[in-house]
C-alpha cells in the first residue's frame, strides 16, 4: 500500500512507517511541496497513491471528483511526527480494509483526545 503524505506531514514518516506502508512517499521528496492541491491529487491518481493529509480540501476533491485517489484525512490537529506515526500504526488494519473497499473514497482517522 502506497501512501502519499502531503507537504504538511513530515517526510520522516516514509522511513518510520516503511515496515507497515512500504513505498510511501512525501510531497517534498517528490518535488511537489510547492504544488497546489490539484497537482498533488493528480499525481496520486496517476501513480496509485492514497493521499494522507490534515487538509479537508482533499476530502472535498474526493467528494467532487470521486476516486482514485483515495484520501485518508487525519483529524488530530498539529501533532509531532511520532504521534502521527503512532496514529497510523494504530489504524493500520482499518487503512488496509479501506484500501480494499471499492466503495469508499475517504477515511477519517480521529485522534483520541
Amino acid at each position: 500500500m502506497k501512501l502519499l503524505f502531503d507537504q504538511n506531514l513530515s517526510f520522516k514518516l516514509c522511513t518510520r512507517l516503511a515496515d507497515v506502508f512500504p513505498d510511501s512517499r512525501q510531497a517534498r521528496l517528490l518535488g511537489l511541496d510547492q504544488a497546489d492541491d490539484r497537482i498533488l491529487w493528480q499525481h496520486a491518481k496517476v501513480t496509485g497513491f492514497t493521499l494522507v493529509t490534515h487538509d479537508t480540501d482533499f476530502a472535498e476533491l474526493a467528494t467532487l471528483y470521486g476516486f482514485p485517489p483515495k484520501v485518508i484525512l487525519l483529524r488530530c490537529g498539529n501533532q509531532p511526527t511520532a504521534a502521527i506515526e503512532k496514529l497510523l500504526r494504530d489504524h493500520a488494519k482499518a487503512i488496509a480494509a479501506f484500501e480494499r473497499d471499492d466503495s469508499a473514497g475517504c477515511l477519517q482517522i480521529l485522534s483520541p483526545m
